[in-house]
């Protein structure tokens, strides 16, 4: 965890005289994680999608409802307050329109999400040496914005 991301967590529940959670993530967007934080900020974003083998790979547990994330850019630097809201486990080939659209990628459409989502699939599977395939588990969120790093 890196120090600015702690600070403006503390700071931001400090601020709210609330009993602060437990816990939470500090991370970044895989693809263009300023872009992405961005459109989370603008209210574009509400959604995120992983491949379900790269948490089991790498032994991290799956989001949860209830759970917060300190989103972070390419400078590792803060930029908001998500929490999540909705987790489903789904083949790709069975992702829903509206919750490719919530992702708010390009433009936002069902066939930018999965053109967009096979190429980097693709290429992230292709570095372990697999292949993708349409049907691969998804783990599909949805968070809301509590706050933005200002």
């Amino acid at each position: 965890m890196n120090t600015a991301a702690q600070s403006y967590w503390n700071n931001f529940w400090e601020s709210k005289n609330q009993v602060k959670p437990e816990s939470y993530e500090a991370w970044q967007f895989g693809a263009d994680p300023d872009y992405l934080a961005q459109l989370v900020i603008d209210g574009i974003k509400t959604a995120t999608c992983s491949g379900l083998i790269f948490y089991e790979m790498e032994n991290e547990p799956l989001p949860a409802v209830e759970d917060y994330s300190v989103i972070l850019n390419s400078n590792d630097e803060p930029m908001a307050i998500i929490k999540t809201v909705k987790v489903d486990i789904m083949p790709m080939n069975e992702v829903p329109e509206e919750f490719a659209i919530a992702e708010g990628e390009g433009d936002r459409t069902y066939q930018y999400w999965k053109d967009a989502h096979v190429k980097f699939f693709t290429n992230e599977l292709q570095q372990m040496e697999m292949d993708f395939k349409e049907d691969m588990l998804l783990v599909c969120e949805r968070f809301e914005l509590i706050d933005v790093n200002r």
